[in-house]
């Protein structure tokens, strides 16, 4: 039950393996009120880019302007301007057919104060070169076109509109929210890959089931030349998410919520086979099968269903998105092997080059500018849907731009945790192997928490989206390499210490340090 994931559903995960912070646009309230009936009134969500434009913090510091409906004109010549004027009002238009810069000037032309584009996207557009903007005063805001028919049923055709965005604290607590979560999920997946490599070791006590083992180890374990076909799949992946995003994402939801179900199974299971109560079972096929292990599929089944179907509901659908992504990123850690530091070096360089190259050097090729990691992360081509493939947190830190808006989140990739994540799960193992007492494990997991925190201090003074393995990487792989050598264990470290394949194994005399083939040879 839990191989699928390893086959499809990595791929996918390293394509959102970059950090962002806030989106293209910020949110800011549009305060609407019928002319003639103080009482009724309401309020509404709007992006706006703040580099463009500034809005008072407070109601009452906001100028109230009259609203004019154009959205019958597309406003993309001085002629479309009514007769009666647009001096001094907020002005609300269709997006299209020409570009909303050219909308502003003619409204700005126009005497108007603000310019609404009524969309179906809340995304705004960061790109644009500020020399387009040097001589426009005018607000540009988007509202959604949904909002703007609700404003029209509930307020009427006179309509009277106040924008203000209220101010955001200079503290992100989003980012301590996903290193918890990040640190825990390494820290956690690997610990337990060494336990289970324990375990397995402890099992082994006849040939055949070395050759099972064997068998099974091969399967799960990522070949230096497996590693770079994984990261060709990758890369021919991305590349057919951007051009075939509108069709593809939903495979991707659907792979997602299959893989995720298995995983967040595998880590429950886990759990309730060590629990001392709830053995009863079933006969079915011939098999004995526990029956909380049924209720247990339903539940796990239930939230992979439930996050699908409200997966686009934004106040509550990202705790279950956080649940199943924090559980298939164990159950990947703890399960795919990587046999030895070389076969995580040329995984981690491989992809810390992907991640450089398709947030950073993309830009320069695409046609509008933006990379194609940061697209498919947000969501390319105006798409409502998302890839599920990043943990999410909201900032749930302005309440009164909560209650009308959809929350701005920080996000990590899937791809930022796994990746990483299959270094330490081999420092752990390697640990477990030669009795090192954790030193690998706990060094690693260190370091990853240390470039955890140099991408957020860089993300902070860039404010720019970052591809966190540029910093994770070197970090994980420096830090294994300085206690290998300070061990005098690089060579080992190196090649791996066969943990695959065991041939002989005696706990019962040093069940610390169980002696491997390698050692047994160098003895000799």
């Amino acid at each position: 039950m839990g191989l699928l994931p390893s086959l499809h559903v990595p791929v996918a995960a390293l394509l959102g393996s970059c950090l962002l912070g806030l989106t293209a646009a910020q949110e800011a309230i549009l305060h609407a009120s019928a002319d003639g009936a103080s009482s009724l009134s309401k309020d509404y969500c709007m992006h706006y880019n703040p580099k463009w434009t500034t809005l008072p913090s407070s109601l009452e510091n906001a100028t109230s302007l009259s609203l004019m409906n154009l959205t019958g004109t597309p406003l993309c010549h001085p002629s479309d301007i009514p007769p009666d004027g647009i001096k001094n009002k907020a002005v609300v238009v269709q997006w299209g057919p020409c570009d909303f810069l050219e909308k502003a000037r003619i409204a700005q032309q126009g005497g108007a104060e603000a310019l609404l584009i009524a969309n179906s996207s809340d995304l705004l557009s960061s790109l644009r070169n500020r020399s387009e903007f040097q001589n426009m005063t005018i607000l540009i805001a988007i509202i959604s076109q949904k909002d703007l028919k609700d404003m029209k049923q509930t307020l009427g055709d006179n309509i009277t509109v106040q924008m203000y965005s209220p101010s955001w604290p200079n503290f992100d607590y989003t980012m301590v929210v996903i290193f918890v979560i990040a640190v825990f999920t390494v820290a956690l997946g690997g610990y337990w890959s060494g336990l289970i490599e324990l375990e397995n070791m402890r099992s082994v006590t006849d040939a055949e089931d070395k050759e099972m083992r064997r068998k099974k180890e091969e399967y799960l374990t990522f070949s230096p030349l497996t590693v770079v076909m994984f990261v060709v799949i990758c890369c021919v992946m991305i590349v057919l998410l951007y051009f075939f995003y509108k069709w593809l994402v939903y495979v991707m939801i659907a792979i997602f919520c299959i893989a995720s179900a298995m995983s967040l199974y595998n880590c429950l299971a886990a759990l309730v086979h060590r629990m001392p109560c709830g053995q009863c079972t079933i006969s079915c096929c011939g098999k004995s099968i526990k029956v909380i292990l049924v209720f247990l599929s339903g539940l796990c089944i239930s939230v992979a269903v439930v996050w699908a179907v409200f997966r686009n509901e934004d106040r509550w659908a990202w705790i279950l998105q956080d649940i199943l992504g924090i559980a298939f990123c164990l159950n990947l850690i703890k399960t795919m092997k990587l046999p030895n530091f070389k076969s995580c070096v040329i995984l981690l360089g491989l992809l810390l080059v992907y991640d450089v190259f398709f947030v950073f050097i993309t830009p320069f090729i695409t046609k509008n500018g933006e990379s194609i990691m940061v697209e498919l992360a947000a969501g390319p081509f105006e798409n409502a849907e998302k890839l599920p493939v990043l943990i999410r947190v909201p900032k749930l830190i302005c309440y009164s731009v909560m209650s009308v808006c959809f929350m701005p989140v920080s996000i990590l990739g899937f791809g930022d945790i796994i990746v990483p994540g299959l270094l330490i799960a081999y420092c752990r193992r390697f640990d477990v192997q030669t009795g090192s007492s954790s030193i690998y494990f706990i060094s690693s997991t260190i370091a990853y928490a240390v470039g955890m925190i140099i991408t957020f201090v860089v993300l902070v003074l860039m404010k720019k989206g970052q591809p966190a393995l540029l910093y994770l990487v070197p970090c994980t792989l420096l830090a294994a390499s300085i206690v290998a050598w300070s061990r005098k264990e690089m060579k080992k470290f190196w090649k791996g210490s066969s943990y695959q394949v065991m041939d002989h194994l005696d706990y019962s005399t040093n069940e610390e340090s169980p002696v491997t083939t390698d050692e047994q040879a160098e003895q000799q």
